[in-house]
């Protein structure tokens, strides 16, 4: 089980989070390096279409909420965190 939670920013926030990233990141690493956090990214154009991350517990999920410094900061606003029954498949070899 894996728990996905989606991102939303108003556009007109955009210089606030380019000033934020390197925080952002920096964050985003340490806490990658603590486990529980699966993968993280931004939809295409951003600003309108958001981002979601993914994460191995609501647990980790709600910590990583708690200290990202785009939701500290009021630059990006997430939504319910979601359970998500995701089915891997490996990858095909090439023909």
């Amino acid at each position: 089980m894996q728990f996905v939670v989606f991102y939303s920013s108003d556009p007109s926030a955009l210089p606030g989070l380019q000033a934020v990233y390197p925080r952002h990141v920096e964050y985003m690493q340490a806490f990658a390096a603590e486990g529980g956090l699966i993968g993280i990214g931004t939809f295409n154009n951003p600003a309108v279409n958001g981002s979601m991350g993914i994460f191995t517990s609501k647990e980790r999920a709600e910590q990583f909420i708690a200290g990202d410094p785009f939701v500290l900061e009021g630059l990006a606003v997430p939504g319910e965190i979601r359970e998500w029954n995701a089915v891997m498949f490996s990858p095909q070899d090439p023909a």
